[in-house]
């Protein structure tokens, strides 16, 4: 079988129940701006795909990822495109299938029902819902749920203490430990911590077993922020091409993460309800839901509004960056905010010293502002901490700061 030289491949009607279906999927793929040669590639793809299952006698409902595959190993060689074109054009089909109302099974996946996926469903529910997490917080978990989920799943059982136990938790704890960074330690057994207590709340397991987990420590205070120095901070700023789209788009996030220190997740979630032009302001919607204002400064506003009045357009989604490729929509979170700081540190030779990139703007505006003479109530007022303790860290790149909260060298018979 050829995509190309299938009889539907040009278009043609396929008489197959969900052929509507596809139709409409290609009126969404339109209406998010995919080029009309992309679209071409990819209806001759669904298509071939819809005659593929009808020939195969395929129930629609029972559809998974192996059928993908199947499909692609029929297909005439040379393959007319590449197969991850090919997986990825069925799979975000799929994807599409599953959301709709009138679909009659909305789990295609053969495996979506497995045991591990139920518990994943039911313990992101619990995040948002009994524990007030945001979806940011929740996307930092699940990782981590479900990775532990791919192994010890089965074993979950009110009736199961024998397999599932402190011992078979540590043990998977110390693997993945053993290979990774303090922080992902860290971060594995908090997640790992929250899992159990919801299995024992919800009567999944007889015990709670979150007490077992072992606590990694976390010295806040045993590194030296990484950041740059203000040359090294308006060279990344003139990487950016202002001429094109995406070079404005760039040069907004950046100065936002630059010049009000913004998180990423802060930034990707930015609003066009939050910029407030009249008085001047931006609502930033920070950690623990917290709400918190900001002046709009001259040069992130002007940039802000280059972007908007020349190249975001008409989207539905109310996120002030989108993406430039289709599909339209909104940033994939803060992810997409690292990676173009990352290339922006690229374009500007320089090399980054460690992790996190988009947090180090953050990092070089406070060390900025605490080597010209800023309080850390004042660093932390701007980069909205909770408590100076968090702050202090900042005091480590100053020497002169240093001094000013080190104690005296004691004296031998001075008594004060």
């Amino acid at each position: 079988m050829s995509v190309d030289t299938h009889p539907v491949a040009a278009g043609a009607p396929t008489a197959y129940p969900f052929d509507d279906l596809v139709e409409r999927y290609l009126d969404y793929l339109r209406s998010v701006d995919y080029a009309q040669s992309t679209l071409r590639k990819k209806r001759r793809v669904i298509v071939a795909f819809a005659q593929w299952v009808r020939s195969e006698k395929r129930a629609i409902a029972i559809l998974n990822d192996h059928d993908i595959d199947v499909f692609a190993s029929c297909l005439h060689r040379p393959k007319p495109y590449r197969l991850s074109f090919i997986q990825r054009t069925l799979r975000l089909l799929f994807i599409y299938l599953r959301a709709q109302t009138e679909f009659a099974t909305p789990t295609i996946s053969a495996n979506v029902d497995s045991r591990a996926d139920e518990l994943l469903r039911a313990y992101t529910h619990y995040l948002r819902s009994d524990r007030g997490l945001t979806e940011c917080s929740v996307r930092v978990y699940s990782p981590f749920v479900r990775a532990f989920l791919s192994e010890r799943a089965v074993e979950i059982n009110v009736g199961a203490a024998d397999s599932f136990n402190a011992a078979a938790i540590r043990s998977f704890l110390l693997d993945r430990a053993r290979n990774h960074s303090s922080e992902y330690s860290r971060l594995l057994a908090i997640a790992l911590r929250s899992f159990c207590r919801f299995l024992f709340i919800h009567g999944h397991v007889a015990r709670n077993l979150s007490v077992c987990i072992p606590t990694v420590r976390r010295w806040r205070q045993a590194q030296i922020p990484a950041f740059l120095t203000p040359e090294q901070v308006d060279r990344i700023l003139a990487t950016t091409d202002r001429p094109t789209s995406s070079g404005r788009r760039d040069r907004a996030v950046l100065l936002l993460l630059a010049r009000l220190g913004l998180r990423p997740g802060e930034v990707a979630a930015l609003e066009l309800d939050d910029l407030h032009w009249r008085t001047g302001e931006i609502t930033i919607h920070g950690k623990g839901r917290a709400v918190q204002s900001l002046p709009l400064l001259p040069d992130v506003g002007e940039a802000l509004a280059a972007y908007l009045r020349e190249d975001r357009g008409i989207c539905r989604s109310r996120r002030v960056f989108l993406r430039e490729k289709a599909p339209c929509g909104e940033l994939a979170g803060p992810g997409a905010i690292g990676q173009i700081v990352c290339q922006a540190l690229a374009r500007a030779g320089i090399e980054r010293t460690s992790r996190g990139a988009a947090h180090l703007l953050r990092h070089s505006l406070a060390t900025q502002m605490i080597r010209r003479g800023a309080s850390l109530s004042q660093i932390a007022e701007v980069l909205r901490h909770r408590t100076e303790n968090t702050t202090a860290i900042y005091t480590k790149v100053s020497c002169e700061a240093l001094r000013g909260v080190a104690k005296p060298w004691p004296v031998p018979g001075d008594m004060r």
